[in-house]
C-alpha cells in the first residue's frame, strides 16, 4: 500500500508487488518491523521453554520432537538475524518484511504439524503473523499472505491423514482457520488504508504548516520594521534582520547585549504596562519608536519590541496628510479652471478690439499671462493628485542614464555641452517605475540648466554607489542657496522664479518617496549644487506595511 518517498525522511520501498498507495515514513515502517520482530524473538522462546517444560510430552509429538526443537531453534536463530538485519538497515525494507511473514507460515506450519496438526491449536498463531503483514507490508499483500497460509495448512492436513494421523473430520476446522486468516488479511487491508490515509493527511497538514512557518519566518525577517521576541528572562527567541541593522549589532542570546537601553526600558515598561510607547535613539542616531506587546500562550507567557524608524513613521503619516490635501487641491483646482478659463477667453476678445489704447492693451496681456500662469500651477497641481501607483521593476541605470540623455538633449535642443554623464565602473541595478525616474530627471535637468550657469561648465549627471546602493547626483555651477532657501526648498509653491510654479522639486520628491528613494540638496567638496537622489538596491526585500 506504499509508494516512493523522499530519501532523506523516507526511503523508496515497494513492499509488495500487488500494493499500491502512499506510503509511510521510513523510520516509522522499521520501528513496526522491530518491535514484530521481538514479538517473534519472544514467540520462538517460548517454544524452546515448551520444549524444555514437562508440558512437552503432552503438547508435542513424541515422533517429532527433533522436529520441534529444530525448528524453534532456527526460527530463534532467523528472528536474531533479521533484529540484526532490522537495525542496521541489512537489505530492502520489503524483503525484509516479505521474508519474515514467509517464514512465519513455514515455521508455524511445522510446529503445529510436530504438535498433531491443526487440533493443536497451534494454527492460530500465523493469524497474528497476517495481520501484522497488513501493517508491514500492505493490505492487498496480507490477502495474499493469507491464501499462502492456507494452502499451507490445507496441506499440513491432506499430509497428516496421508501418513494416518489426520482425521477427515478436522477439514471444517481447516476451512475454518483459513476463513480467519482471510478475516483477519481484510480487516488488516482496512485498518492499513485507513492508516495510509490518516499518514497521508497528517503529512499534508505537517507540509502546509512547515510552508507557512517558513513563509512567516520569511515575512518577519524582511520587514522593515524591527521585530525581537522574547521570554521574561530577556533571552532572545527570535530577531529579524533589521533589528540587527538598526542596533548594528550581532544576533545574540540576551536582549542587553543588543541594546543596553533597550533591556532598561523593557523593565520600565513590565513596571509600567499602561504605557507602551517609548523613543530610543539607535546607535546610527536615528530615533526608534518602540511598542511592546504581550504574547500568552497556554503554557508560557513571550513579548515582542516591535522597533521603527520615526522617520519613516513620520513619513508614511506626512504622506496620508499629502494626499488629503492633494484631493482637497485638485477640486479647488477644477472650480478655480472653469472661472480662470472664462477670464483667459474675456481678455483675449478684449486685445482684439481695435478701439483700445495702448495702456489697455498691456493690461490685457497681464490678465492673459498671468492666467497662463496660474493655469500651469493648476495642471501642475492636477498632475500630482492624479499620479497613478508605482509599477516598480529592475532598470540598469548605466543603459537608462545614456539612452535619458541622449533623448533629453535631442528633444529639448539643448547644446551638447550643457550636460555630462559620469558613469561608475560597476552595472548598478534599482527597482523603480521607469516614467517616475524620467519625470524626477527631467525636472532636475530642467532646473540645472535654467539655475546653474551651464555656461560656466556645464552640469553633471554622476551615477555612483554608496556602499550597495545606488546614487544619481545632479551638479551645478550655480550659485550656491542660502539656509532659508534650503529650508524650504521642497516645499509646494516655493520657488525663486517669477515664472515656477514651485511644484517640480516637491514633485520629485514625491515620486521618490513613492519609489522608497529619496531626493536632496547637498553642497558636495568643490562648493557645487547637487541634488542627490538614492535609490533603492534592486536586491532590496526589505517588505513595507
Amino acid at each position: 500500500m506504499y509508494s516512493h518517498m523522499l530519501l532523506n525522511d523516507y526511503e523508496t520501498i515497494y513492499p509488495c508487488p500487488f500494493s499500491k498507495g502512499y506510503g509511510i515514513p521510513s523510520q516509522q515502517a522499521w520501528l513496526f518491523l522491530k518491535i514484530f520482530l521481538f514479538y517473534r524473538v519472544f514467540l520462538a522462546s517460548l517454544l524452546i521453554l515448551l520444549y524444555q517444560s514437562p508440558f512437552s510430552e503432552i503438547l508435542i509429538s513424541t515422533k517429532h520432537l527433533q522436529l520441534y526443537n529444530a525448528t524453534s531453534l532456527v526460527y530463534l536463530i532467523l528472528g536474531l538475524v533479521f533484529i540484526f538485519f532490522a537495525f542496521w538497515r541489512v537489505g530492502p525494507y520489503s524483503l525484509n518484511a516479505q521474508s519474515i511473514i514467509f517464514i512465519d507460515i513455514i515455521v508455524i506450519t511445522l510446529i503445529m504439524h510436530s504438535c498433531g496438526g491443526i487440533s493443536s491449536g497451534f494454527g492460530i498463531l500465523l493469524a497474528g503473523s497476517l495481520a501484522a503483514s497488513g501493517l508491514l507490508i500492505g493490505g492487498r499483500c496480507s490477502i495474499v499472505f493469507a491464501a499462502i497460509a492456507t494452502i499451507f495448512i490445507f496441506s499440513e492436513q491432506i499430509y497428516s491423514i496421508h501418513l494416518g494421523k489426520g482425521l477427515v473430520r478436522s477439514y471444517p476446522t481447516v476451512g475454518m482457520l483459513g476463513a480467519t486468516f482471510f478475516i483477519t488479511a481484510f480487516l488488516s487491508y482496512v485498518l492499513a488504508q485507513r492508516s495510509e490515509q490518516s499518514a497521508a493527511l497528517a503529512n499534508k497538514q505537517q507540509q502546509k504548516i512547515v510552508t507557512l512557518e517558513a513563509l512567516n519566518k520569511y515575512v518577519i525577517q524582511h520587514l522593515q520594521s524591527g521585530v525581537i521576541i522574547i521570554n521574561p528572562k530577556q533571552q532572545i527567541l527570535s530577531i529579524n534582520e533589521t533589528a540587527l541593522d538598526l542596533f548594528q549589532a550581532q544576533s545574540s542570546l540576551e536582549l542587553a547585549d543588543i541594546s543596553a537601553p533597550l533591556a532598561l526600558l523593557f523593565d520600565s515598561w513590565q513596571r509600567n504596562p499602561r504605557q507602551d510607547f517609548f523613543t530610543l535613539q539607535s546607535p546610527q542616531k536615528a530615533n526608534l519608536h518602540l511598542r511592546f506587546n504581550l504574547l500568552m500562550t497556554e503554557n508560557q507567557a513571550f513579548y515582542m519590541i516591535m522597533l521603527e524608524d520615526v522617520a519613516l513613521h513620520n513619513q508614511r503619516l506626512q504622506q496620508g496628510v499629502l494626499a488629503s490635501l492633494g484631493r482637497l487641491t485638485a477640486s479647488i483646482a477644477h472650480e478655480i479652471r472653469n472661472p480662470l478659463s472664462a477670464i483667459t477667453h474675456a481678455a483675449q476678445l478684449l486685445s482684439e478690439n481695435l478701439e483700445l489704447n495702448p495702456q489697455d492693451i498691456r493690461l490685457t496681456e497681464i490678465i492673459i499671462e498671468h492666467s497662463g500662469r496660474v493655469n500651469k500651477i493648476i495642471t501642475d497641481i492636477l498632475k500630482s493628485s492624479k499620479r497613478t501607483p508605482s509599477n516598480r521593476k529592475e532598470l540598469r541605470l548605466n543603459i537608462f542614464l545614456n539612452t535619458y540623455l541622449h533623448d533629453f538633449l535631442a528633444e529639448q535642443a539643448i547644446n551638447e555641452t550643457y550636460l555630462h554623464l559620469e558613469l561608475c565602473d560597476i552595472n548598478l541595478e534599482t527597482r523603480i517605475d521607469v516614467g517616475h525616474l524620467q519625470q524626477i530627471m527631467d525636472n532636475l535637468c530642467h532646473n540645472a540648466i535654467k539655475y546653474g550657469s551651464p555656461e560656466k561648465g556645464g552640469v553633471i549627471i554622476r551615477l555612483s554607489h554608496l556602499k550597495t546602493t545606488p546614487i544619481i547626483d545632479v551638479i551645478d555651477n550655480g550659485k550656491l542657496l542660502d539656509s532659508d532657501t534650503i529650508t524650504h526648498l521642497f516645499e509646494p509653491f516655493f520657488t525663486t522664479s517669477t515664472t515656477g510654479t514651485g511644484l517640480g522639486l516637491y514633485l520629485s520628491r514625491e515620486l521618490a518617496e513613492l519609489n522608497q528613494a529619496s531626493l536632496t540638496y547637498r553642497v558636495n567638496n568643490l562648493k557645487n549644487n547637487s541634488f542627490r537622489l538614492q535609490l533603492s538596491n534592486a536586491k532590496n526585500t526589505k517588505i513595507e506595511l
